[in-house]
């Protein structure tokens, strides 16, 4: 028998209608298997959490059948209470299916810590932006009997005297000590 009489024969026409037949049950069983395993068409609301505390959100989160990604901490914002969520991605009222991963970004415990400056005899007209640009705030400024005038004779910090090179936390407030150009008594 040649080839194309086996095309034109029953038997290949037989053969097509079961191969076509076995190709649509596999691919129905195949949808029936995916839908049931991927569960498609159910979605689980995302939970607002900013604001709320770390223990907090895992409750819902484990509630809602979600799971918690911490992210990094991000800079302190004074608003949030501390460890709380500041960020979410995906955000809140977005549509996730089951077991999918929520990023958090944490408020951290405070301000991060900066290295004070060596302002120490510089004038206060160089060392107020010097100060401001790394993040602090000049508080109280006092004057004492110094050839200097305006010139940075000490920096305090609640009270006590601090040097260069110590750690304060960003937007901490430093007091100036400034000479007021005039000699001390011997």
């Amino acid at each position: 028998m040649s080839f194309i009489q086996f095309i034109k024969s029953k038997t290949f026409f037989k053969q097509i209608g079961l191969a076509i037949i076995a190709l649509a049950v596999i691919v129905f069983l195949t949808m029936q298997y995916l839908k049931s395993t991927t569960n498609h068409g159910e979605f689980i609301k995302v939970p607002e959490l900013t604001g709320k505390s770390l223990e907090t959100a895992k409750i819902e989160l484990n509630d809602n059948d979600l799971v918690m990604e911490i992210q990094d901490s991000a800079n302190y914002n004074p608003k949030y209470p501390k460890f709380s969520v500041i960020e979410q991605y995906p955000t809140a009222g977005s549509q996730v299916k089951e077991n999918r991963k929520i990023y958090l970004t944490l408020n951290p415990s405070g301000y991060r810590k900066v290295t004070v400056p060596n302002i120490v005899r510089r004038t206060f007209r160089q060392a107020k932006p010097t100060l401001e640009t790394l993040g602090f705030e000049v508080g109280n400024v006092t004057y004492v009997d110094d050839i200097g005038k305006e010139e940075v004779i000490a920096i305090k910090y609640q009270g006590e005297t601090i040097k260069a090179g110590d750690m304060l936390p960003l937007t901490s407030k430093i007091d100036v000590v400034l000479g007021n150009g005039k000699r001390g008594s011997n």
